[in-house]
């Protein structure tokens, strides 16, 4: 039976016409197994994961392996990005048990859910032997797996436990975070630890915020040298932009190809800080390309943005992105070919597989003589076009809503620089709109980016909030059934905070503070902190409640920020004292594992500036000087609002005027505020 043709998840969708007679997560399958009294297998992956093709390809379209899994057990396949509740237990009982975890995660449970053997990928004949000895386990040794069960449930129950130490998130601690970052740094090739190498976006964002409040020389350096490797190396898109998952390497050369939107979105809002802060020409222009990889590649008109471009094309990964020294001649000629592989560090014997090689930028062309900067551009159009004609990786188009909230707040920061650099009518030092000869792709990028986002924004409201309640994902315009869990909140909570800075409408403050009240009802903890799912949500074996950032900001880190900001805008404390309250649950790990919590950390800097509230009554937001300067030297975690003053919905405009007949800046800070100014000069000394 084919129970996956009506899924919304394309990775279920994969695997609809497999063999394997596979359930959705439902509880329906519980009830078959526990009918049929034999144990469960719950295959979690995701559409671009190229290991669970592998797992795919040589054991679910096996028809003999189909055959023996249909026959002793209930399979169960999940989309880890649809539910990812039931990907956070099974993902804490695997490293329970194997001290590692990854995707596709491979866990055996008993018919009432409480796993009992958890792997990674199985290679296939590895796969059935495991098979054979869980059906034998199951049916002559019941009372051992029972007890082994049992002991990973209560495992995974203290791992995810709530109520443990807490302590104020103080400078101090910050302080000894970012110098436990400076001891893990890796200071030849940028970022953090060996292979597999992932871009380590919250920290840096940390760090740049750090940096701000700190002046250290070193927090900054550690941000500019592991953008550039990144930016240089073959984990970034040199021809297209965006991001890839990670670098099978420690060097940033070969990546793990599939693109996620929620590193792409983290990595736009890093780089636009980087240049807003520097003015550095490698991070504006990352940052532009950045913007036009997610308009031009993952946003889905009328509905948002997609999750993620697959590792593979064709089952081959790599395939669309890889070049030997003849492709390059025979796309640009033979001077230009061999310049092109002078300049992207392509070799006769290859960086990749079978004497291909990923792309990287081996020379610094952003500060090279103009008339390099546009050889390097012509050709990147060229190869460009080539590379087009060739077969494209999947895009997994469901739309998810914490990664298009994270994908909002970052193009609505970039779209705020690129406004306050026009208005106020120069540069920062390095290179900005227009000092590199590109203002109108500049432009032309900002307006696209700027109309995906505020796209992505409508359709959140419109169709993933259902009766006051958010949904977790949606395809094709239809919500599907996942609940949303904390993250979900707190980043699309934090994303229409960011769109009522830029646009000052009062409906997406309205909307955020909706989200919260719900989040504040529904998700919190006795000790101050966040569980991941509401408190009506269906019951898993342990209730999440996981407090630690990875490739996304963990719910709580989520929901603080988001917190943090709505308090700032609406002068309301209780949404401040309740994100204090949770970061201080965070606080005994920021101290332990810095590398884990940076997004906790990025948002306890915004709480030590203050944050600042930043109010300009002006009649032209969008090209006022004082708005210009009040977002490009805004301290860490800072909001800033302009427009006409006592607008419906925008507290931080009411009864607020102008002095003399003149634009007027207001800077509060912590609900303190300062003498009202009307020049540059005199905002500029209040921050």
């Amino acid at each position: 039976m084919n129970r996956l043709a009506s899924a919304t998840s394309p990775y279920l969708l994969q695997h609809a016409d497999n063999p394997v007679d596979w359930w959705p997560w439902c509880d329906e399958a519980f009830a078959e197994a526990k009918r049929r009294d034999v144990p469960v297998l719950v295959s979690v992956g995701y559409a671009a994961c190229h290991w669970c093709h592998v797992m795919a390809h040589e054991s679910f379209e096996d028809e003999a392996v189909g055959a023996l899994l249909n026959e002793h057990f209930v399979a169960i396949k999940v989309d880890r990005e649809e539910r990812p509740d039931v990907d956070a237990v099974y993902m804490t009982a695997t490293q329970a048990m194997t001290g590692q975890g990854g995707w596709p995660m491979t866990v055996f449970a008993t018919p009432d859910g409480t796993p009992f053997f958890c792997g990674t990928y199985f290679p296939k004949p590895n796969f059935v032997r495991l098979l054979e000895s869980i059906r034998t386990a199951w049916r002559e040794q019941r009372e051992a797996v029972l007890r082994q069960g049992a002991a990973v449930v209560e495992a995974i129950g203290g791992a995810q436990a709530v109520g443990g130490p807490s302590a104020p998130l103080t400078a101090e601690v910050l302080d000894a975070a970012a110098a436990q970052l400076a001891g893990e740094y890796d200071d030849r090739n940028a970022g953090f630890g060996g292979a597999p190498k992932f871009p380590p976006h919250m920290n840096l964002l940390f760090l740049l915020r750090h940096q701000q409040r700190t002046g250290s020389a070193e927090s900054l350096e550690i941000a500019r040298h592991t953008a550039e490797a990144m930016a240089r190396g073959g984990i970034y898109d040199q021809l297209a932009g965006g991001f890839a998952r990670y670098s099978v390497d420690a060097h940033w050369t070969v990546p793990h190809f599939e693109k996620m939107l929620y590193d792409n979105a983290l990595l736009l809002r890093f780089y636009t800080q980087l240049w807003r802060l520097t003015g550095d020409p490698l991070a504006k222009r990352v940052a532009r390309d950045v913007a036009r990889f997610l308009a031009d590649e993952l946003h889905r008109p009328g509905e948002g943005f997609a999750s993620a471009l697959d590792a593979d094309t064709e089952g081959v990964e790599g395939l669309t992105y890889v070049w030997t020294p003849a492709q390059l001649v025979e796309a640009l000629g033979e001077e230009d070919g061999r310049w092109a592989a002078d300049l992207f560090g392509v070799t006769q014997a290859g960086s990749f597989e079978h004497g291909t090689s990923v792309l990287r930028l081996a020379r610094d062309v952003d500060a090279a003589d103009p008339e390099v900067r546009a050889r390097w551009q012509d050709v990147v159009g060229r190869l460009l076009a080539v590379r087009d004609t060739r077969p494209q990786p999947a895009r997994d188009d469901k739309v998810v809503a914490a990664w298009n909230g994270l994908a909002i707040t970052a193009i609505a920061e970039f779209v705020r620089l690129v406004e306050a650099l026009g208005a106020a009518g120069h540069a920062p030092v390095g290179g900005a709109a227009g000092a590199d000869g590109d203002a109108n792709l500049l432009e032309g990028v900002t307006i696209v980016a700027d109309g995906a986002m505020r796209d992505a924004a409508e359709h959140l409201a419109r169709v993933h909030v259902v009766d006051g309640r958010l949904r977790r994902v949606s395809r094709d315009g239809v919500v599907g059934e996942p609940a949303g869990v904390l993250e979900d909140y707190g980043c699309v909570a934090e994303a229409f905070c960011a769109l009522h800075q830029l646009t000052g409408e009062g409906r997406w403050l309205e909307l955020a503070g909706q989200l919260l009240d719900v989040a504040l009802a529904r998700f919190a903890a006795p000790d101050g902190g966040f569980y991941d799912t509401a408190d009506d949500a269906e019951r898993l074996v342990t209730r999440p409640a996981d407090p630690t950032d990875n490739a996304t900001p963990s719910g709580r880190s989520a929901i603080v920020a988001a917190l943090v900001t709505y308090a700032a805008l609406t002068g309301q404390t209780r949404y401040r004292e309740a994100a204090e309250a949770a970061l201080a649950t965070v606080a005994p790990i920021v101290a332990r594992h810095a590398r884990f919590t940076g997004y906790a950390a990025t948002t306890a800097e915004a709480l030590l500036a203050g944050p600042h509230e930043i109010a300009v009554v002006t009649d032209d937001p969008a090209g006022d000087p004082l708005v210009a300067t009040a977002y490009r030297h805004a301290p860490p975690g800072a909001v800033v609002v302009a427009g006409r003053p006592d607008q419906p919905g925008v507290p931080l405009l009411a009864d607020r005027t102008l002095r003399d007949g003149r634009p007027t800046a207001y800077v509060c800070r912590g609900f303190v505020c300062q003498q009202p100014v009307t020049s540059v000069d005199d905002l500029l000394a209040q921050l």
